[in-house]
């Protein structure tokens, strides 16, 4: 076992653990003593986790573990932490492993082989830009990287064209302007978007605007840097019932039975419009059989 102390450190457990998405200062101090009391360090790239490890000073040793290698890397993972002697650390190049790269499938067969699995937390790209976005935050969808092509890219772009919640996409410098592109087909230029790249980097910069605005301004401006991309989700449609139409409605349904009450949750449901308003009309209707 490593000799710096940790007293939450236990043989035969993988820590999952978050690391700067740029500004070293984001770095937890319990970050920090994990990876400086674990035995192995599973790194997505260990030429980038070695600069981090130098900074803090930490002299843990590395293996990588990445998307071509992970195969055979599981197995020399889990048999390092079967034999409940070492503790192990994932980390990616940046925030937490897992979240669009294959550190999940390590997690995975951890937890089906009974091996404890500890997070340690840290920054994600996702709820970074999206707190700071300015769009609804209540309500969202993680929806990484788009497929790159063919049906599969086609059948995703659909569906997020319905999608009512705030929608968090990555992606790269080089494909950004195709993806804005069919973004903005597919969920229209007006809807409102905010792209943040190079999160608490030196050139950190958040755009704010609309898909099709947000289209323009980065075939003059060439993308540059890993970009985070925040979309507002679609608005439903409440379509404009008369009162006589909704009087009408309330009155057939109060004559099949139904209570005011529940008839005016129906058509609430059904038209989009105020509960209490329905209501407050389905007590001018004058019918025995719709007491409520």
């Amino acid at each position: 076992m490593a000799s710096a102390p940790d007293s939450d450190l236990k043989p035969g457990h993988l820590y999952v653990v978050g690391t700067p998405l740029g500004n070293l200062e984001d770095m937890t101090f319990r970050a920090v003593r994990l990876l400086q009391s674990v035995d192995l360090i599973a790194a997505e790239d260990t030429r980038h986790t070695g600069k981090l490890l130098q900074h803090f000073q930490i002299t843990t040793p590395q293996i990588s573990y990445h998307e071509h290698n992970r195969q055979s890397r599981i197995g020399e993972v889990l048999h390092h932490l079967q034999t409940r002697q070492h503790a192990v650390a994932l980390v990616s190049d940046a925030g937490m492993p897992g979240i669009s790269d294959p550190g999940y499938e390590l997690v995975a067969a951890c937890v089906e082989a009974n091996i404890p699995v500890v997070p340690i937390p840290g920054p994600t790209a996702a709820m970074t830009a999206l707190c700071v976005s300015g769009l609804p935050c209540d309500r969202f969808i993680f929806e990484g990287f788009l497929p790159l092509k063919g049906k599969d890219r086609t059948a995703r772009l659909e569906s997020l064209a319905q999608e009512e919640r705030t929608i968090v996409l990555y992606e790269a410098p080089h494909k950004l302007l195709k993806t804005l592109a069919d973004l903005t087909a597919a969920l229209g230029a007006e809807r409102p978007i905010t792209l943040g790249r190079e999160l608490t980097k030196r050139f950190e910069e958040f755009w704010r605007g609309t898909l099709g605005d947000a289209l323009a301004h980065y075939q003059i401006t060439a993308p540059k840097g890993e970009f985070t991309i925040v979309i507002q989700g679609a608005t439903r449609d409440v379509p404009v019932v008369s009162e006589q139409a909704l009087k009408a409605e309330l009155e057939r349904l109060l004559h099949e039975g139904i209570s005011r009450a529940d008839a005016s949750r129906q058509l609430a449901k059904a038209t989009g419009q105020p509960k209490k308003l329905i209501y407050q009309l389905s007590l001018g209707i004058d019918t025995d059989g719709g007491a409520g």
